[in-house]
Formats: structure tokens, sequence, C-alpha cells
């Protein structure tokens, strides 16, 4: 971790406000203090608990996750658009548990960040949604 008034610490005391979740943080990354303090961090949308069990990931799992915090998406293009990113990546965790995988969720976000800043560039690392293509 960094020193208290980092670039590092800004933006995890930012995520806790908005009840927001990354990859960095869930999967135990051994580099978050780096990518954080220069500026590179990929939010995971849809809560902090994953459906699956997957060997090779220390995020936390359950068959019975919470419901996806509804702010989550405006939350998300907020924490963005007051840390001055033109670029973000947006990953999550998979949700078995709902009908359309977290799709309208991930929409829901992408067009807050538009709204927010037209010109932003946002990359989409999307689950395999149970292999529904209605999602």
């Amino acid at each position: 971790p960094q020193a208290s008034g980092s670039k590092y610490n800004k933006l995890k005391d930012g995520l806790r406000d908005l009840n927001l979740h990354t990859v960095c943080e869930e999967a135990q990354c051994p580099n978050i203090g780096e990518c954080w303090s220069g500026g590179t961090g990929t939010i995971m949308l849809l809560g902090d608990t994953c459906t699956r069990a997957c060997k090779f990931c220390a995020v936390k799992t359950s068959n019975t996750p919470p419901p996806p915090d509804p702010e989550e998406p405006f939350n998300t293009a907020k924490a963005i658009n007051e840390w001055g990113l033109d670029y973000v990546v947006l990953t999550s965790v998979d949700r078995d548990d709902m009908e359309d995988g977290g799709a309208d969720h991930f929409a829901k976000t992408v067009q807050y960040l538009k709204v927010w800043n037209p010109k932003i560039l946002v990359e989409c690392l999307v689950s395999d949604f149970a292999g529904a293509e209605a999602s």
C-alpha cells in the first residue's frame, strides 16, 4: 500500500464511499499499489461475490450472492468522471443467479459513462452470461 494521501488511497477511499469494487482488490492482485498509483484500475461490476467457484480465482463465491446495487452503474460513472479518466475497463463477477447474467447492468453503466463523458473509451470484459444469447 502507498502512503496516506497518495493516489492509491484516494482511489481506495472513493471506491469505498460509492460502494464500488475492483478486480484488483477482490482477486488480491499483488500489483495493486503500482497500478492504482499510476491511475490504472478495473471496476468490477455486480458486487464482490461470484456465483462460480473457479479454483484459480480469489474472488468470494456464493450460489446466492446479494443483489447488485442498483446505484452501481451511476456511481461507477460518477467516480470515473471525478477521477478524470478517459479510458476505463469494466469487468464483473459471474452472476448466474440473474436472468440476463448482469448484461443490463453493464449496458446501464456504459450509458452513464457516455453521458458524463461522450469521448470516454470503455472496455467491457463481460462474462459468458451462461451462454444466454439474449443477454
